[in-house]
């Protein structure tokens, strides 16, 4: 079996990616179970560069034209989903942000409230 050059490129992008991944949770910046998440999808994408022939047996499973149709959509839902779960990650912060300021806010009042109503000494 001869492997093509994009074969190689897909082999070397899973295998750097799972690298990546391993280092990202090492360092606690990635969850267990994104770290899984993403470990299968490495795995995959090694599995489907090494023997491409398995997009076409999926293709037909689903009903799909070909193996690479297969490939392209499950890549859109994919982007979708993480664009959504992007999405939301932002609204967090945004409403975590409003909630400091907010909360900065009513300390520096409280405070400049209590520099102007301290007693005054008598002389």
């Amino acid at each position: 079996m001869m492997l093509m050059l994009y074969q190689y490129i897909g082999i070397v992008i899973g295998i750097i990616g799972i690298i990546y991944t391993f280092i990202r949770f090492r360092d606690s910046k990635m969850s267990p179970g994104m770290l899984i998440l993403w470990s299968i999808i490495w795995i995959v994408l090694i599995v489907l560069s090494i023997f491409p022939e398995t997009t076409g047996y999926f293709a037909n499973l689903t009903g799909i034209g070909r193996g690479l149709d297969v490939i392209l959509i499950l890549g859109l839902i994919g982007c979708y989903y993480l664009i959504f779960r992007i999405y939301n990650m932002i609204e967090n912060i945004e409403e975590e942000i409003t909630l400091l300021v907010r909360e900065i806010a009513l300390e520096k009042a409280n405070s400049r409230k209590n520099e102007n109503t301290l007693p005054e000494e008598d002389e």
